[in-house]
């Protein structure tokens, strides 16, 4: 008689980190498998000289199907390869921290989270039409900001000027210009960690979490 083959147990995950298995699934970086949700979209393009679209799928958010696609920034590649490996780190730290999957850059349609994808936008704007000695710095001080700081200054920006059409225009240029100077970017990161604080107090609300409802 064969002896009965006993169960192996499930690996535990570790004291204090999520099992990813347990949580929702995800597309790209974040966006939640469900039925048209609100996301970015960045599209890399086969050419190496080809320009990077990054747009803002509203999903089933939107008013109509005709404006539930929003052209945020193109950029030329060159420009996209100086951030996209700071990107990916940042965004990636930031969903294992949740739990959540990661993913990488690859040619073709990449699906960002709708939090991820606003902070995106801020580092696109800013270096769009930056000088490139200057985008290493602006980086730098990208990272260097809080996610709710970011998502403010996404939406200062795009509230007027946040359509592909819309460079060297309002927050776009004072974006660039404060991301690219080391002193502006101190004191725009003051002003928006001010506005932010500011607008909590009024509203009574926490700090938003990453994936959490929208306000």
């Amino acid at each position: 008689m064969s002896k009965a083959v006993k169960p192996v147990p499930a690996k535990a995950s570790r004291k204090g980190t999520p099992n990813v298995d347990e949580k929702k699934p995800t597309l790209g970086f974040g966006v939640p498998a469900t039925t048209d949700p609100h996301h970015f979209k960045v599209m890399i393009p086969r050419s190496n000289s080809g320009h990077v679209h990054i747009s803002e799928n509203l999903g089933l958010q939107a008013s109509s199907q005709e404006h539930s696609i929003i052209d945020r920034v193109i950029l030329e590649r060159s420009r996209w390869t100086a951030i996209r490996s700071e990107l990916q780190r940042a965004f990636n730290a930031r969903l294992a921290s949740h739990g959540l999957r990661t993913s990488a850059w690859k040619v073709g349609d990449n699906m960002v989270d709708r939090l991820l994808g606003r902070e995106l936008c801020v580092l696109a704007w800013a270096v769009e039409k930056m000088e490139h000695d200057n985008i290493a710095i602006a980086v730098r001080n990208w990272l260097a900001l809080r996610p709710e700081e970011r998502w403010w200054l996404f939406g200062m920006a795009a509230i007027s000027t946040g359509g592909v059409n819309d460079v060297d225009k309002g927050w776009r240029l004072a974006l660039r210009h404060a991301l690219g100077d080391v002193a502006q970017s101190e004191q725009l990161q003051t002003q928006a960690r001010r506005e932010r604080v500011s607008s909590l107090s009024d509203s009574g609300q926490p700090t938003l979490d990453l994936f959490g409802q929208e306000k």
